[in-house]
C-alpha cells in the first residue's frame, strides 16, 4: 500500500495536553474478516472491494476504525496468517490498488485502517523460509528463523519438548530438497508456518550455528501454520495494539 495516503484528522492530537491516551482506548473499532464480509466482485468471496463499498454503512454505525484480518499474499493454511508475502495482495482479495482504493475511501469518510501485521512467523512458502532451506545449515539466511539440530543418534527427535499449542511438537523436521532428512532443524507447528527470529536480513558477520551431524527441525511453536521468527527486533512499536503473534498499523 502507498505511503503518501495521509490519515483522517480526529479533531485532537496525541500530544495535546490532558490527552495522555492512545486514540484507540476510546474508539469503537469493528473487526472486519475479508474473506467472509462482503463480496465486491460476484464470485461468491468476500474481498477488499466489498469492504469498500460497506465502509458508509460501518461509519454510520458510529465506527471510528476498521481492523482488517490479514489479506496478504498467502497459502490459506491458516486463514491468511500465513504470510507467504507481506507487499503483495491475495488475489482472492483483490489488488494494491483496490487496497489504495480502501483506504482512501475510509480517509475520506473519517475512518481509520487497521491491518493485522504477522512478524512471528511466516508462511513455508515466502521467498526467506524457502532460501533458507535451501542454503542449509551454517547459512546467514537461517539466522531469520528458529533452526536447531535434532536429538538422537541421527537428529530424529525434536530438539527439546516444546508444544504447540494445536497439539504435538513444536518443532518441524526439515527435509533436503530431494526429500532426504535434513541436517539441522526448525520451528514449526503447523509445519506451514516457520518462525522467524525477527532478523530483517542476514548478518554479514555471523552466520547460524552449522550441525555437523544429524538432522535439521524447525519451531513453530506460535502453533500457527508458519516458521516463527526469533525476537532479536522489537516487530511491533510500544504505542500499537498487539496480540500474541501479530500486531497492527494504522493508517
Amino acid at each position: 500500500m502507498t505511503q503518501h495516503l495521509a490519515a483522517p484528522s480526529t479533531g485532537t492530537s496525541d500530544d495535546a495536553p490532558g490527552h495522555r491516551t492512545g486514540w484507540w482506548q476510546d474508539a469503537v473499532i469493528y473487526q472486519v474478516y475479508p474473506r467472509s464480509f462482503a463480496d465486491g466482485n460476484g464470485d461468491g468471496m468476500g474481498d477488499l472491494a466489498g469492504v469498500t463499498a460497506r465502509l458508509p454503512y460501518l461509519r454510520d454505525l458510529g465506527v471510528d476504525a476498521v481492523w482488517l484480518s490479514p489479506f496478504y499474499a498467502s497459502p490459506q493454511a491458516d486463514a491468511g496468517y500465513d504470510v507467504a508475502d507481506y507487499r503483495a495482495i491475495d488475489p482472492m482479495f483483490g489488488t494494491l490498488l483496490d487496497a489504495d482504493a480502501l483506504i482512501r475511501e475510509a480517509h475520506g469518510l473519517g475512518l481509520r485502517i487497521i491491518v493485522d501485521l504477522v512478524p512471528n512467523h511466516s508462511s513455508d512458502q515466502h521467498e526467506w523460509f524457502k532460501r533458507a532451506l535451501a542454503e542449509g545449515p551454517g547459512s546467514a539466511l537461517r539466522e531469520r528463523y528458529h533452526f536447531r539440530p535434532g536429538k538422537g543418534t541421527d537428529g530424529e527427535l525434536p530438539p527439546n519438548d516444546w508444544e504447540s499449542i494445536f497439539g504435538g511438537p513444536a518443532w518441524t523436521r526439515t527435509v533436503n530438497p530431494d526429500g532426504t532428512p535434513a541436517t539441522g532443524t526448525s520451528t514449526s507447528s503447523p509445519p506451514s508456518s516457520p518462525t522467524s527470529t525477527g532478523s530483517t536480513r542476514p548478518s554479514p558477520t555471523s552466520s547460524a550455528p552449522s550441525c555437523a551431524s544429524g538432522s535439521t527441525w524447525a519451531s513453530t511453536a506460535s502453533g500457527s501454520t508458519s516458521p516463527t521468527a526469533s525476537s532479536r527486533r522489537r516487530a511491533c512499536p510500544t504505542s500499537a495494539p498487539t496480540t500474541s503473534s501479530s500486531c497492527s498499523a494504522t493508517t
